[in-house]
């Protein structure tokens, strides 16, 4: 009887020990493919060890069968253990990745807005100190006092427009943002854009044209997307040259297959920046990102629209335009991308039309 316990264990310990180093190669690679076989491990070792007992024992082959069988009988519980091990550990590790990518997501989060406080914070100081400095002019006579008085109020428009491209951007990137979406024709809103931008342009002698198209009717919410549009030719208008042509259209995209179901309009801006190097282009919506390493943006006052004018600011200096114009698309459903092509760039923002192209998702 002894021996016959002694070997059994034997027996047993080995088939389990060989099991076991099975089961932990699996776990690095599968953590659920190991929990539905460490069951069948104990099983295995528990009947290989039974099984040499018996045999050891000298009973009859039918005996042995039977002995066998009914431990295989076990092997359907085991497979159902550990199924429902495997089912479990599958979604504590699905939650704990999700749990990882959001405070992940968070700490970006967290850190651009910290960064893009600073880099604002920063810009402000340049006007803030301009405007000091004037004050102290105006105070002292010293100076053209009309001059004076208006560089001023340009410093405080390009304040202004800092402190509304931050809000904006905290407006869109609010838990509680509701948009009041309303059917509109996309070129209703590109026709606004153009004449709103034709003063700035005018002033950098850069023509803007506005393409025909199919044009694209979208249920959106119509300023923030018209703020969009805005962001996106006050920014070409910015990196085109004297001279040069900035061409804004809106058409509905073409869909690969084609879907009723799932209808893109774009808002497209082609400009004659020169191009971006290929290594900025995944920045260029990131806020606060510009592709100098000067901090201090372009003066309001050199050529820019003086306060009060009606005419959309340069983006407010802060470099949270296109920012702007990325997170209308994501708050729309959509998406905004920008490309190398011709003497310059392509910007579109895209936005989801919904079927028939009438009709789009409103949040």
């Amino acid at each position: 009887m002894l021996e016959g316990l002694v070997l059994s264990a034997g027996v047993a310990a080995a088939v389990g020990a060989v099991g076991a180093v099975g089961v932990f190669a699996v776990a690095r690679r599968r953590a659920a493919a190991a929990a539905v076989l460490a069951p069948l491990v104990v099983v295995v070792s528990v009947a290989a060890g039974v099984y040499a007992s018996v045999r050891a024992m000298f009973l009859s082959d039918k005996d042995s069968t039977t002995v066998l069988l009914l431990l295989a009988a076990a092997i359907p519980v085991a497979l159902g253990v550990g199924m429902v091990l495997a089912v479990r550990i599958w979604r504590i590790a699905a939650e704990a990745a999700a749990i990882t990518a959001a405070r992940a997501r968070d700490r970006e989060i967290e850190a651009g807005r910290r960064e893009m406080v600073a880099w604002v914070s920063h810009d402000l100081r340049t006007p803030l100190a301009a405007v000091r400095v004037l004050a102290e002019a105006l105070e002292d006579d010293v100076g053209d006092e009309a001059e004076t008085v208006r560089r001023i109020q340009a410093e405080n428009h390009r304040m202004s427009g800092m402190v509304d491209d931050l809000l904006a951007l905290s407006r869109l990137q609010s838990p509680a943002l509701v948009l009041r979406a309303q059917l509109v024709d996309l070129r209703d809103l590109v026709s606004d854009a153009v004449a709103a931008i034709r003063p700035l342009a005018d002033a950098r002698d850069v023509r803007v044209v506005e393409a025909d198209g199919d044009g694209a009717l979208a249920t959106v919410d119509a300023r923030e997307v018209a703020r969009a549009v805005a962001n996106l030719l006050v920014n070409a208008v910015r990196h085109t040259p004297p001279g040069g042509t900035v061409t804004v259209t809106a058409h509905p995209a073409a869909t690969d297959p084609p879907s009723r179901d799932q209808r893109i309009a774009v808002i497209a801006v082609q400009d004659e920046c020169g191009g971006i190097p290929e290594a900025d282009l995944p920045r260029v919506f990131d806020a606060g990102w510009r592709g100098t390493r000067a901090r201090t943006p372009e003066r309001a006052s050199q050529g820019g629209p003086a306060a009060g004018s009606g005419v959309p600011h340069e983006s407010g200096g802060a470099g949270l335009g296109l920012a702007i114009v990325r997170g209308v698309a994501d708050v729309h459903g959509g998406s905004a991308s920008i490309r190398n092509a011709g003497p310059g760039c392509v910007a579109e923002l895209r936005l989801p039309a919904g079927a028939g192209g009438g009709t789009a998702v409103g949040t």
